[in-house]
């Protein structure tokens, strides 16, 4: 099985959870990027990745369950991001990107131990995500 048709089936087969932990990951890989492609003065790279981290950011946002109140609380906080991101795009700014790294990494692990609770509830082990 190739890397590409691995990947496409652990999109395929994941739990919406376990999708969201992967678009949380994407997003720091593609932070990262951006800050890479500035260091070495690659701007259109550094422009692509960006942008590809921001889509990951309005996924996000568009497919977040309003029915619970702490939609409320994390929306404004993507949108801070989405923001940023922007900023740092046109001023070719590491330190925001450091920034929005810092938070979208604090996400990620948040939305982990998430899972792995609920993991806990409905099989009774902790599990790894």
């Amino acid at each position: 099985m190739s890397i590409q048709a691995y990947q496409n089936n652990s999109v395929e087969t994941a739990s919406p959870g376990e999708l969201t932990l992967m678009l949380y990951n994407g997003c720091i890989k593609f932070i990262r990027g951006g800050k890479k492609a500035l260091e070495q003065k690659d701007y259109p790279k550094k422009n692509e990745v960006i942008q590809k981290a921001q889509a990951i950011i309005r996924e996000l946002m568009v497919t977040m369950n309003q029915d619970y109140a702490v939609a409320n609380d994390v929306l404004p906080l993507y949108e801070y991001m989405l923001n940023r991101l922007v900023e740092a795009n046109t001023k070719n700014d590491a330190a925001i990107l450091d920034e929005v790294e810092g938070l979208v990494t604090e996400f990620r692990d948040t939305w982990k131990q998430v899972l792995l609770q609920a993991r806990k509830a409905q099989y009774g082990t902790g599990g790894t995500a």
